[in-house]
C-alpha cells in the first residue's frame, strides 16, 4: 500500500521548494518516480518506509533533506566503499559531508567533528557498528539532528534473508532522540519484511512508499539447463551477441569464478573475477578496473556489487540460480541503469537447488532463519520455473504501487524477442561437446495435447483468478512445471495432489479442493 504526506499539487510550496533543491545542487531537471513523494513525507516530519530498486535514486532522498533543513541527516549504511564514494561525490558539489567509519587516521575523525561544529547543515555517515560505540549516546544527545536514515533497511528485519546483528539495535536511535523522524531504506522488501523494519525500528505510523520495480529497458530471460556444458554455450552466445558495455556474470561458488574466467579468457577481452576470497587489496584493484572500464566481463559471486552504480552494464548473467528472488533483483538491478536496453539472463538447473540446499544446511543461522533461507530457495525456483510474466510477478511479489499483466519484453510474454539469448537448440551443435550434443533437447518435457492440453489452459486460468484474488505472482500458487505435471497426471484426489511435483501440504491445504474442482471434467 502506498501512501503520501501531505497531497502534492504542481503549485505547492514544498514541491517547488524540493524542485529548486534538485536543479540547483544536483543539475537534475525532474526527480525519478517516487523520490518526490518520499521527500515530501520526510520534509513534513513523517517516519516514512520506502523501497525503491538498485538504481532508483535512493540516496537523493536523504541527501536532498540534508540541504533543505538545518541540523545533521546521519545516515546509517553498512558499506564503508559507498559512504566513501557518497561523501567524495557531495563535497565535489559543494554540500558538507562526512563518513566516520572502520580504519580512519585518528586526525582525520578530528576534522569531521571540526567541520560538523562550523557548518549548519551536514551529512553524516556512519556504519552501524559505529552507532553501539561507547560515547555515542552521549554525543548524539547534544547535536541538532534533522534527520536518522537507515540504508540497506532490510537487514534489520528478522525476516529478511540479510538480517545482522548490527542492525537489530538500531532503535537506539528512536530511543535517544524520538522527536527525531526515521527514514528507513531498502531496494528489495517484503510486505512481511516491511512490516518489521517498522517494528523494530519503532517507526510512528510511517508512509510507506513502494515504487519503480519496473524496469522497461530489462528483458528477463530464464533458460532451463541439463548440465554445465549447456550453461557454457548459453553464456558464451550472451557474451557474443553484447559486445558492447560491461557485463556481470554471477557465479555461486568462488572455483566456478576463476574456472569460467580462465575457461572463456581466450575468446573474451578485458575479463576477470571477483569473490571474497581474494586479498583485499585485490578486490579493491577488480572493482576500480571494473567502475573504469578497464574490465568490460566480471564473473564474481554475490559478494561483489553493493554500492556498484555503473550506467552502461548490457547484460547481467546468473550461471547459477540466486538463493532467493530479492537478491535475483537486486542483482539484476545492476543492468541498464541508463536506460538503455540491457537482458538479464538465469541459467537455471536442477544441480542449483543442491548447491544452496547445501549452503543453508551447512549453516550456522538459527533454525528460524534456516526455514527462511529454505522457503525464499522454494520461491526462487518457482520464479524460474515460469508462470505468466516474470516482470508482472516481480511487481506483485514487491507490492509496488504499479502493476502489470504482460509486459511485451520477457521470455514468457515475448518469447521470440531478438533481445532474447537463443535456446540450446537454436546454437550450432558445433559449439557444444559432444555429452551436452544429446541432451540438447531443451527442458520443456514432452507437448501437451488432446484433454491434457484442455486441463492445462483451464488450470492456468484457474491460477492467474487465484493468485489475482491473494494479490500474489502467480508463481507463488505453482509454477508452470507444476501446471504442465497436474495438466497430464489428472489427479483426482488430495492425495493424488501431494505427488504432483511443486504442491506440498501447505498449498494443498490451502487451494486443493479448488484445484480438484478445476478437474472433475475430466474424470
Amino acid at each position: 500500500m502506498e501512501m503520501s504526506s501531505p497531497a502534492a499539487t504542481d503549485s505547492d510550496p514544498l514541491n517547488e521548494r524540493l524542485h529548486g533543491l534538485l536543479r540547483e545542487h544536483f543539475s537534475f531537471p525532474h526527480f525519478r518516480k517516487g523520490q518526490l513523494d518520499i521527500l515530501r513525507s520526510v520534509s513534513v516530519g513523517k517516519d516514512t518506509l520506502a523501497v525503491m530498486p538498485t538504481g532508483g535514486g535512493k540516496s537523493l532522498c536523504y541527501q536532498i533533506p540534508a540541504l533543505d533543513r538545518p541540523g545533521i541527516v546521519l545516515v546509517v549504511s553498512p558499506l564503508i566503499s559507498l559512504m566513501k564514494d557518497q561523501v567524495r561525490a557531495l563535497q565535489d558539489r559543494g554540500i558538507p559531508a562526512g563518513a566516520l567509519h572502520t580504519g580512519q587516521e585518528y586526525e582525520e575523525k578530528l576534522r569531521i567533528f571540526s567541520d560538523l561544529r562550523k557548518q549548519e547543515r551536514f551529512l553524516l555517515y556512519l556504519s552501524p557498528e559505529r552507532v553501539q560505540k561507547a560515547g555515542f549516546a552521549d554525543w548524539i544527545k547534544t547535536q541538532n539532528i534533522s534527520l536518522f536514515a537507515i540504508d540497506e533497511a532490510h537487514c534489520v528485519s528478522q525476516w529478511g534473508p540479510d538480517f545482522r546483528q548490527d542492525y537489530h539495535r538500531l532503535n537506539l536511535l528512536r530511543e535517544l532522540r524520538p522527536e527525531v523522524p526515521i527514514l528507513a531504506l531498502t531496494a528489495t522488501a517484503t510486505p512481511q519484511v516491511l512490516r518489521d523494519i517498522a517494528k523494530q525500528l519503532n517507526l510512528r505510523e510511517p508512509d510507506r512508499h513502494v515504487y519503480g520495480f519496473y524496469r522497461p529497458n530489462l528483458y528477463y530471460q530464464v533458460e532451463p539447463c541439463e548440465n554445465d556444458a549447456v550453461k557454457r554455450a548459453l553464456l558464451r552466445r550472451a557474451l557474443a551477441q553484447h559486445p558492447e558495455g560491461r557485463a556481470l556474470v554471477y557465479c555461486g561458488t568462488r572455483k566456478q569464478c576463476e574456472e569460467i574466467t580462465a575457461d572463456f579468457a581466450p575468446d573474451f577481452a578485458a575479463i576477470d573475477y571477483y569473490h571474497a576470497g581474494l586479498p583485499s587489496e585485490r578486490r579493491h584493484s577488480v572493482q576500480r578496473d571494473f567502475e573504469d572500464g578497464r574490465t568490460r566481463i566480471l564473473v564474481a559471486t554475490n559478494a561483489f556489487g553493493m554500492g556498484i552504480d555503473r550506467p552502461d552494464v548490457r547484460l547481467v548473467v546468473h550461471y547459477q540460480m540466486p538463493a532467493n528472488v530479492e537478491s535475483y533483483y537486486q542483482e539484476i538491478g545492476r543492468a541498464g541503469r541508463d536506460g538503455k536496453d540491457a537482458t538479464c539472463l538465469m541459467l537455471y538447473s536442477k544441480k542449483d537447488k543442491g548447491l544452496h540446499s547445501y549452503f543453508i544446511t551447512q549453516s550456522e543461522a538459527t533454525e528460524h532463519h534456516r526455514q527462511l533461507r529454505w522457503r525464499g530457495l522454494e520461491t526462487i525456483v518457482q520464479f524460474a520455473e515460469g508462470g505468466e510474466c516474470r516482470h508482472g510477478g516481480i511487481l506483485t511479489y514487491f507490492r509496488d504501487s504499479f502493476r502489470l499483466g504482460a509486459c511485451g519484453h520477457c521470455d514468457v510474454c515475448l518469447p521470440d524477442s531478438p533481445r532474447r539469448i537463443p535456446r540450446l537448440e537454436e546454437i550450432p551443435a558445433a559449439s557444444l561437446s559432444r555429452g551436452a550434443k544429446a541432451k540438447a533437447k531443451k527442458v520443456s518435457e514432452v507437448p501437451l495435447t488432446g484433454d491434457s492440453e484442455s486441463r492445462y489452459e483451464v488450470l492456468k486460468s484457474w491460477r492467474k483468478e487465484f493468485a489475482l484474488s491473494r494479490d500474489v505472482p502467480a508463481f507463488l500458487v505453482f509454477s508452470d512445471k507444476t501446471l504442465r505435471e497436474l495438466a497430464r497426471q489428472n489427479p483426482q484426489s488430495l492425495d493424488a495432489l501431494a505427488e504432483i511435483y511443486g504442491l506440498g501440504e501447505k498449498k494443498i491445504d490451502s487451494f486443493g479442493k479448488e484445484l480438484l474442482a478445476q478437474l472433475k471434467p475430466w474424470e
